[in-house]
């Protein structure tokens, strides 16, 4: 019989054991891979500061607040922050929203009036009340109250010039639907209340561009929102949103970027997601909180995110948007529906931002 040496078995059973670790994802975390930052769009400098806070020790939550912040200081595309995204008034309003995803905490601002810091009065209702979202002139008062610089004019040169074009070209398009105006920017009467002598002084014009705006879309000009996941040295996620808003929607209107589980959603124990788009239609799904949930069954992040958009197609084949989605593992994969998205990523492994380009490989359904 062949003799055995005791310690080449030990070795062996100590490689055996090792290796047994190192492939169960879900109880060792590749370590290396943290901390990471993922962004929707190409927004590096905001991705950036947001590695910078994350990378020097500070927590995900902190460095969600930098890298949202620097967006917003940036007004990353002229949709997050001051003086962009117009409503029909001309006025441009802030959605925010921030979550912890080792507490799931959550502190957001909705339709807020005449302060530009988004990222930072959402966390000021975390850490501030009890409630979970605070809207319009009243979440404004809270968070002056709190610290926060203001009140200020949040509009611009810019946002005051594209609101007097689109004036121009008779408030079209716009958000509006089975409505007639009584001339081409309201007041604004339901069809079914509106006379047929009424219907038939309205001139074709009018008419025509009523019709036009039925196939109004959002895209990367008119709408968008920055949704952040930050993973930070201790595994910690927390994710945060902030966005002015579609232009020209009508005074009120809220989006899904406050909307927990909508615009973004976190969980330290699965992972995390962002989402942009046509919120008003995606906000009826809560697909990030559908991506992590998915994930926590065990789907990978690029099956979850593509399952998501999935199931808002099927019932509004023509709508659009795009989510990131990250375990805690800092796996992350992108889909998309209707436009090609691009979502960035800064890692313990990368020297800079990298930017991926997700394209829509899901077919109408």
């Amino acid at each position: 019989m062949m003799s055995t040496n005791p310690n080449k078995v030990r070795l062996a059973l100590s490689l055996l054991v090792a290796l047994f670790f190192m492939t169960r994802g879900d109880d060792v975390r590749s370590v290396e891979k943290f901390p990471i930052v993922v962004s929707t769009w190409p927004f590096l400098e905001a991705v950036r500061a947001a590695w910078r806070s994350v990378e020097s020790g500070l927590s995900a939550m902190d460095a969600v607040v930098e890298g949202c912040s620097a967006c917003e200081e940036l007004r990353c595309d002229g949709t997050v922050g001051p003086g962009g995204s117009p409503d029909e008034n001309g006025e441009t309003t802030i959605d925010a929203m921030i979550m912890n995803g080792v507490t799931m905490e959550v502190g957001a601002v909705a339709g807020m009036r005449y302060v530009s810091d988004g990222i930072k009065a959402a966390r000021l209702v975390m850490q501030h009340t009890e409630h979970t979202l605070l809207v319009g002139e009243h979440a404004s008062i809270f968070v002056i109250s709190m610290g926060l610089p203001g009140p200020t004019n949040l509009s611009s040169e810019e946002s005051i010039g594209k609101w007097i074009n689109w004036k121009k070209n008779n408030c079209q398009p716009n958000f509006r639907k089975n409505v007639l105006p009584i001339d081409s920017c309201g007041p604004y009467h339901p069809i079914s209340s509106t006379n047929l002598r009424e219907k038939e002084c309205l001139n074709s014009e009018s008419q025509a561009s009523l019709d036009e705006s039925a196939s109004y879309h959002f895209n990367l000009h008119n709408h968008d929102t920055i949704s952040m996941a930050v993973i930070d040295k201790l595994g910690h996620i927390a994710v945060g949103t902030s966005t002015n808003g579609a232009s020209f929607k009508i005074p009120g209107r809220v989006g899904d970027g406050p909307i927990v589980g909508s615009a973004a959603y976190a969980d330290t124990d699965v992972g995390a997601c962002g989402a942009t788009g046509d919120g008003d239609i995606m906000m009826r799904f809560l697909p990030c909180y559908q991506v992590v949930e998915s994930m926590r069954l065990g789907m990978e992040p690029k099956v979850a995110a593509q399952d998501a958009m999935v199931r808002i197609a099927r019932k509004y084949p023509n709508f659009v948007g795009a989510v990131f989605a990250v375990s805690k593992n800092g796996v992350h994969a992108g889909a998309c529906y209707g436009w090609t998205f691009q979502y960035s990523v800064r890692s313990a492994d990368t020297s800079d931002v990298q930017v991926y380009t997700v394209y829509p490989e899901i077919s109408q359904v």
